[in-house]
């Protein structure tokens, strides 16, 4: 028996990689995700505005658009810790304890504003979508044709314990790092690219949050 996974994405990068890798991997399982964007702005005559993460209030409206289609899908979300607004249940009273004992607060806040119904499943990517590149210290100097900074790469890799581990700070963020060294560097082209080619086992390998998050979509497709 078939199910669905509703995602709400922040960006067309993270909607790339649900469409490119999440999704495939997951076709065997008879389980099928489906990306969707977040709306930033409604516009009465005309397209929204779709893309980024602006206050909880728009997030709501989405999410609550999700979880009210029929069929027993579960909605989940693919959004970045890093830079998540404050306004979002749980940010202001994060513990002063660990990156994933934080962002794991502030997950199970946002499902209790909601009810926490059994369908919800709020992931947010430790400290955002670019850590996960960091898994493999050879794939994106490749993708950039930039071999020659294998090195310099191997060594942001080597300095965390994880690829989540590369912190939040605001020179120090995954993209920052990424883009101070390969300043050709697009996200929306060269990120999906990228983690494609790392693979989704090897990403799950190197980032324990990401892990948990995969393994609660397995569970859903085996219920």
């Amino acid at each position: 028996m078939s199910k669905r996974v509703l995602i709400l994405v922040e960006g067309q990068t993270e909607e790339r990689f649900v469409k490119d890798v999440l999704g495939p991997a997951f076709l065997a399982r008879q389980l099928f995700i489906t990306p969707t964007l977040l709306v930033t702005k409604r516009v009465k005559n005309g397209p929204d505005f779709k893309g980024g993460v602006t206050t909880f209030g728009k997030f709501q409206n989405d999410a609550k658009r999700l979880l009210s289609i029929p069929g027993g899908a579960l909605v989940t979300t693919l959004l970045d810790y890093y830079g998540l607004p404050e306004d979002f249940p749980g940010m202001k009273t994060r513990p002063n304890a660990s990156a994933v004992q934080r962002v794991t607060h502030v997950e199970r806040a946002i499902a209790e504003s909601f009810g926490a119904p059994d369908n919800f499943t709020p992931f947010l990517a430790l400290h955002e979508f670019e850590a996960w590149l960091f898994s493999s210290p050879v794939v994106l100097p490749g993708v950039m044709s930039e071999m020659n900074k294998m090195q310099d790469f191997t060594s942001i890799c080597e300095s965390a314990e994880t690829p989540e581990d590369i912190n939040e700070r605001t020179d120090h963020t995954p993209s920052k790092r990424i883009k101070s060294l390969f300043p050709a560097y697009r996200k929306t082209l060269h990120g999906p690219i990228t983690a494609n080619r790392i693979g989704l086992d090897r990403i799950r390998s190197k980032c324990p949050h990401f892990d948990a998050w995969i393994s609660s979509l397995e569970t859903f497709a085996s219920a």
